[in-house]
């Protein structure tokens, strides 16, 4: 892939997840989202199988399939429809994607100096600190220009 369209399509993935960055989320209730917006309608189990076409005890499997987080995204998003609500689902950086790359390309640069600084130490021969790190974000450029699949 073209080095300038890498760095276009992480910029804009960024862009888009950045209103999410500084979110937070209210934490799902033990019981799930499904019971407890379907208990706060004042909403049976059996008026929610009527709406799914299927059966109350299935209601049940799913309100414990999502407490379990083993409920699959298509069941969750016909139960929202269901109870007339959207289904979001984002998966939300802890830090912009760019830095996360950036920090990436420093620790395996960071992998790379350290049997040479280290035999370079042995031999008193070692390097002053700014000089270790213009040599750590010389190596940490060339593997970001270079295939950042081996970044991982």
């Amino acid at each position: 892939m073209d080095k300038s369209y890498r760095w276009l399509q992480l910029r804009q993935a960024d862009k888009q997840l950045k209103p999410w960055l500084k979110k937070t989320f209210p934490p799902r209730p033990s019981c799930g989202w499904i019971q407890t917006i379907r208990e706060a309608l004042g909403m049976t189990a059996v008026s929610l199988a009527q709406r799914l076409h299927v059966r109350n005890t299935t209601v049940h499997k799913l309100e414990k399939s999502e407490a379990d987080d083993s409920i699959s995204l298509a069941s969750l998003r016909k139960v929202a429809a269901a109870l007339d609500c959207e289904l979001h689902y984002i998966l939300v950086p802890k830090k912009p994607l760019e830095a996360k790359l950036n920090d990436q390309a420093m620790s395996v640069a960071r992998k790379h100096m350290r049997p040479v600084a280290h035999t370079m130490s042995l031999e008193n021969q070692s390097v002053d600190s700014k000089a270790q790190q213009a040599q750590l974000e010389l190596i940490a450029k060339e593997l970001l220009d270079g295939n950042w699949r081996d970044l991982w």
